[in-house]
């Protein structure tokens, strides 16, 4: 008896710590919606990025083996890399590209192939060598993978359009963003969808003048 009452405690523990865990990830989801989709500009920003990637390195000491988090934690670094801008932005930059990376090593199709989706925008934004690891050719293939996982989803189609745009496929770029823009609701996501659907209407505008 005494056996199986450990044992319950014992998986009561681990539902208990996965509850937890869960509730932060969506809390960060949350509150990197707000300061991503803010008015906030500058160093302003980049202090409440860099505060909230200290709540993410929490999640994953808490949960070393989700991908999850790990994932979240790069999200937040590279978004910090793009606030910063400049030189000082690469180092935000390769410590999201490692957080990333061990989300992949991981589970490569945790968040429905997020870490894929953002490692590809990260190669396609970053320099190439020799200031930095940028590289259109990885982009591109992580960014079509990415879509092979989730290929109604609004991120990887935003992302990879965005990619076409830049290698100017306008045709193509318009096709992707026509599927971001048709892409189902995350329920537990409005803010971000709200945020991410200007953006994709943004981008079109911008294609569509190229194409005029």
């Amino acid at each position: 008896m005494r056996f199986l009452n450990a044992t319950m405690a014992s998986v009561l523990l681990i539902l208990s710590m996965a509850s937890s865990a869960n509730e932060g990830l969506l809390a960060i989801q949350h509150e990197w919606a707000e300061i991503n989709y803010s008015e906030l500009e500058g160093d302003d920003k980049v202090d409440a990025l860099l505060a909230l990637a200290d709540k993410a390195e929490s999640l994953v000491k808490l949960t070393p083996e989700g991908a999850e988090s790990f994932i979240w934690l790069g999200i937040i670094q590279s978004t910090t890399a793009g606030a910063k801008g400049g030189l000082g932005a690469l180092k935000y930059a390769k410590a999201a590209k490692k957080s990333f990376e061990k989300a992949l090593r991981l589970d490569e199709t945790a968040l429905q192939g997020s870490a894929m989706t953002s490692l590809g925008v990260l190669y396609h934004k970053v320099p190439g060598w020799p200031i930095g690891f940028g590289s259109d050719k990885k982009a591109e293939m992580l960014l079509t993978k990415a879509l092979s996982l989730n290929s109604d989803g609004i991120d990887p189609n935003f992302f990879y359009a965005e990619y076409l745009f830049d290698e100017r496929e306008y045709d193509k770029a318009m096709k992707y963003l026509a599927k971001a823009q048709a892409a189902a609701p995350r329920p537990d996501r409005p803010l971000a969808d709200k945020g991410r659907q200007k953006e994709v209407e943004l981008l079109k505008q911008k294609v569509l003048a190229k194409m005029n």
